[in-house]
């Protein structure tokens, strides 16, 4: 066997998770166990690659050498010698063949989560914390949080943190949530924040 039509081979059957070597075209099979195998693939519904021995003899001349297997038509997945006709049809009937196919099929990257909205987050603070006040500023999933309530008097920052944070479980566990920048206040020193942040002009009379 020349080295470059074993070469040739080999490469399709790694390149293609599921090829098949048939006499013929998927449209016009030119032997019935092709036609057979080609009937049960497309049912399937699994795309699949086909090489038409027939149009290649090289190929059909060297196949055989490679795969161990001395008919027409062949099937090969995710690199592995499944068989010919009567190996398909019978992994069809046993209802295996599908699962073996969709094996080789590309794995779906995950669907991601809808980033959160900020009414979202501001709902589930206000859920933890009734008389809350949420400022949220930034897009997708990283924001900067700013909760004012009452309820963080008394508590310590890392209390008070801890509380949203746990408010924020869901969204922050499922990835709709990636990063925040937090920030709590009471009432009291959100408005010493905002005097400072803003003191106003300074009047003077004249």
């Amino acid at each position: 066997m020349s080295s470059s039509t074993k070469d040739k081979i080999l490469k399709q059957i790694a390149e293609n998770p599921i090829i098949l070597y048939m006499k013929g075209v998927p449209s016009a099979p030119e032997c019935g166990f092709s036609a057979k195998a080609v009937a049960i693939l497309n049912t399937s519904k699994v795309p699949y690659t086909y090489v038409d021995v027939l149009r290649a003899p090289f190929i059909r001349d060297k196949l055989p050498t490679v795969s161990k297997w001395p008919t027409f038509p062949q099937l090969f997945v995710n690199g592995e010698l499944i068989g010919g006709c009567d190996i398909i049809e019978t992994l069809d009937k046993d209802g295996v063949l599908l699962s073996l196919l969709q094996s080789a099929l590309p794995k779906s990257a995950e669907p991601q989560a809808a980033v959160i909205s900020h009414s979202e987050v501001d709902a589930l603070i206000v859920q933890a914390y009734p008389d809350a006040i949420v400022h949220i500023v930034g897009e997708g999933c990283n924001l900067e949080i700013a909760v004012i309530s009452d309820q963080f008097a008394d508590l310590s920052l890392i209390k008070q943190h801890q509380g949203v944070m746990a408010a924020l479980n869901e969204p922050l566990a499922s990835g709709r949530l990636h990063a925040v920048t937090l920030k709590t206040y009471t009432q009291a020193q959100w408005q010493a924040q905002q005097s400072a942040a803003n003191p106003g002009l300074l009047q003077i009379q004249v």
